[in-house]
């Protein structure tokens, strides 16, 4: 498989660093660290800042960005005192650790700096702002003009724009000029679209200074005004909601006591267009959100004897957990709440929980109890059966605090059900299907929904799971399903999409292929990076083909 994989460029500034210099200020800089085999190994490192407890470091850090793998990176901040490049010649202000996907998914992220003993490093943050160096995403712009000086002795003006963006050398740089438009003092110019990378440099709040000229042939331009704004600042015009801008010539805003401005420029419409191929924009725009459904049917084996695929080995783990590690720890970076649904299928549950000394509490539908210390085994006189109950037996609110929660809920709910069947997929699927379409509702996309389904084998309602993968290919929602032990799997190569087109039994085809599946015996003796690889290597793709097929950009506003 070739793996999705983009550049991002990290910007790093500091606030309240320590001060550890005598008669000035700290001199800081910044090395980046990141982890290799479990070493951290120097990756780079900023210029140092002058003087200077509050650095903004010009440097930038660009880093190869995989989706699917867990890049750990380590900021750390000193105060150069020589010329030295030995890290223990310079005094330590601080540092701060984190996977390159939390920064991604965030955008932009300010925390703590932390001594080597954990403790905070005085009042010192770090900020770190994640932007993709991608050359495919292009802004369009729309605009007009009002009421401009009029310049032409016996005319009007004939007005045109220009835009700049600040060059390294400090200097303004030319990035468009649009036509001319004659003899008016409200001009429409007509849309033009640039690269983004050209007019900002990819930095959404880099000034953009623009210009207005009146046209003279001589090419002595007249100047009628100016004004300066940021690519985040012009998202914010929309269809029919425009931003205007005050032109003002600075030499007759300081000769006329009157002056309010040479005409307004109006930006009718601002549009940038993401390509979804980009992974970092998609991950920060449509946080993948994880919702687990595990397989409790009898053919798994009873979970006390060490044959069963749910029997937990004395090292803590079985397959079952293994592969609820291998996605949870990739997803939870980019999840700001860390709340996962976990959801069970195919086993008999209690009716009634007894509470010593109070009786029997029914709760919910499906006979799904919240568990009560000292209940007793022998008092259930009937279990029900439940294709979709949360295994933390609280079904009113069933998520569990990241990947550590959801095993810990698995671990404790396996004594207290008992494995039956049939395996039905369908009821967890449209489970999952219904939120996603509660999602679609709403006027722009916000949220992405991964299905993890990890199961021994067969399916027993292979007609109802067909539909409700069809219909569920129409949402924001994909399907990964981790097959363990060492069954026939092969109505699950079914329903992985990548040789044919699913059809549903009335013959109405997938909108696109949202199914991946990954026998685990074929990564019994890899690293457990390689798992979460293969298991999430097509993701990107299907949201891509979900967003694209139903047109939708992201929003402009702030990543969830």
């Amino acid at each position: 498989h070739a793996y999705c994989v983009c550049k991002v460029e990290l910007s790093v500034s500091g606030q309240n660093l320590l001060d550890r210099d005598v008669t000035s200020k700290s001199d800081p800089f910044c090395v980046l660290f990141t982890e290799n085999d479990g070493r951290w190994i120097e990756y780079d490192r900023t210029e140092t800042a002058v003087n200077n407890l509050n650095p903004a470091f010009s440097k930038k850090f660009v880093l190869d960005y995989h989706f699917e793998e867990v890049q750990k990176l380590k900021f750390a901040l000193f105060d150069q005192d020589k010329s030295s490049t030995q890290l223990d010649e310079h005094d330590f202000l601080g540092q701060f650790s984190c996977s390159l996907g939390t920064i991604v998914s965030s955008k932009k992220i300010t925390r703590p700096l932390l001594l080597m003993n954990d403790k905070p490093a005085g009042k010192g943050l770090i900020t770190i702002a994640a932007q993709e160096l991608s050359d495919n995403q292009v802004i369009t712009l729309s605009l007009a003009g009002r009421k401009l000086d009029k310049k032409d002795l016996f005319g009007k003006s004939d007005p045109f724009l220009e835009f700049y963006k600040p060059g390294d050398d400090g200097k303004w740089m030319l990035v468009h000029r649009t036509e001319v438009i004659k003899y008016t003092l409200d001009p429409v110019w007509k849309p033009f679209t640039v690269p983004l990378v050209s007019l900002c440099d990819g930095d959404m709040e880099k000034p953009i200074q623009v210009m207005c000229y009146d046209y003279d042939n001589d090419g002595g331009h007249d100047f009628i005004g100016e004004f300066q704004t940021s690519v985040s600042q012009m998202c914010e015009a929309r269809d029919g909601v425009p931003l205007e801008f005050e032109c003002i010539n600075p030499k007759k805003q300081r000769k006329k006591k009157n002056y309010k401005n040479s005409g307004i420029i109006i930006l009718c419409s601002c549009k940038v267009n993401w390509e979804l191929e980009s992974l970092a924009n998609w991950v920060a725009f449509f946080p993948p959100t994880l919702q687990v459904g595990i397989d409790f049917t009898a053919s798994n084996g009873n979970p006390l004897d060490p044959s069963s695929l749910h029997y937990i080995n004395p090292m803590g783990t079985n397959e079952y957990l293994s592969a609820i590690w291998a996605v949870g720890q990739i997803i939870q970076d980019y999840d700001s709440d860390k709340m996962f649904p976990a959801l069970g299928f195919g086993a008999q549950l209690p009716p009634d929980w007894k509470v010593s000394g109070v009786g029997f509490f029914p709760f919910g539908q499906d006979g799904i109890c919240v568990l009560y210390e000292g209940y007793q085994p022998s008092i259930f006189s009937t279990f029900q059966v439940s294709h979709e109950f949360a295994i933390n037996f609280n079904p009113t609110n069933p998520f569990c605090s990241g990947v550590d929660g959801i095993a810990q809920a698995y671990s404790a709910c396996l004594p207290h059900i008992r494995f039956y069947g049939p395996t039905n997929f369908s009821p967890i699927v449209n489970h999952v299907a219904r939120f996603a379409a509660q999602a679609t509702q709403q006027q722009t996309a916000t949220q992405y929904f991964i299905l993890l389904i990890i199961t021994d084998g067969v399916i027993s309602d292979m007609e109802e799971t067909r539909h409700a993968v069809v219909q569920a290919s129409k949402l924001p929602m994909s399907i990964i399903i981790v097959g363990v032990g060492n069954a026939d799997f092969a109505a699950m190569e079914f329903l992985d999409g990548d040789s044919r087109t699913l059809r549903s039994h009335t013959g109405e085809e997938a909108a696109r292929d949202i199914v991946q599946f990954v026998p685990f015996r074929e990564f019994r003796n890899a690293a457990k990076e390689t798992l979460a690889k293969a298991v999430l290597a097509e993701l990107p793709q299907q949201v891509v083909q979900y967003f694209k097929h139903k047109n939708l950009p992201p929003t402009n506003s702030e990543p969830a």
